[in-house]
């Protein structure tokens, strides 16, 4: 090797030993995504700072570390409850996203777990949701409230299960979004959610075919002549009756 290579990978050494901090931040994004996202960025940081930020021994620490205590938690996705293939949301919307996740292990999941945005579109200012713990082959569903983005096109976002010590576990869950103008979901959803509310009112009785937004229909008491018909006077009816049975008596009338 000529002495022109050798200045070159010193070079090269020296560059690297003296990363500034978007470099590190390349090398964090890195490892996470190496790992499948089972460490937060404070926890890449610890291992890459440990190896003189060398992402190859940072991994081998990490797993040297980690493997022999931690007992990884099991999250498999399910379904898509809402936002499925070919629905839209309008843009600007307020909207509901839920997904359907069971634990397939055998050991239930610790306490205190959440569901957590780590990649992607966000949809609105949501970054966590905590989940409960689950049992052995127990399924549950994760709503998240989400915004759709103001322009129209397609979209998405990865989230994820975490425990309280920032290990993340299970399927990636996504969420791909088509926001375009006349989308229906996001408005479908808000009708669902008021007529919920109307029904839960207090003394409220509403038949299957209920339409909020229909015109009162007129009941009998509308009718004209019913509410004469239920304010009859009950001494009146009587005195009625008895003087149709005079009438039958003397039908010629009374002398």
């Amino acid at each position: 090797m000529d002495r022109t290579d050798m200045d070159v990978d010193a070079e090269l050494m020296q560059r690297f030993s003296c990363m500034g901090t978007t470099d590190k931040d390349v090398l964090i994004t890195e490892f996470q995504r190496l790992l499948g996202f089972q460490l937060n960025p404070a926890g890449c940081a610890f291992f890459l700072d440990m190896t003189n930020w060398n992402l190859q021994a940072a991994i081998g620490a990490y797993y040297d570390f980690e493997s022999p205590n931690v007992i990884t938690p099991s999250m498999s996705f399910v379904e898509d409850v809402t936002i499925g293939e070919g629905e839209s949301v309008p843009p600007d919307t307020s909207f509901t996203k839920t997904w359907r996740i069971q634990n397939p292990g055998a050991e239930s999941w610790p306490p205190g777990v959440s569901l957590k945005y780590v990649g992607g579109d966000q949809f609105g200012h949501v970054n966590t949701v905590m989940v409960k713990s689950l049992d052995p082959q127990e399924v549950t569903d994760v709503s998240v409230q989400m915004r759709s983005p103001t322009a129209a096109g397609m979209y998405q976002g990865q989230w994820r299960m975490c425990t309280t010590t920032g290990l993340f576990y299970g399927d990636i869950i996504w969420i791909i979004l088509t926001v375009e103008v006349g989308g229906l979901l996001g408005v479908t959803q808000q009708l669902s959610s008021f007529e919920t509310e109307f029904n839960t009112q207090p003394q409220r009785q509403v038949q299957g075919d209920f339409n909020p937004f229909a015109s009162p229909q007129k009941n009998k008491h509308d009718v004209p002549g019913a509410a004469w018909e239920h304010t009859q006077d009950p001494d009146h009816q009587n005195r009625l009756s008895h003087n149709e049975g005079i009438h039958g008596t003397y039908p010629f009338g009374q002398s």
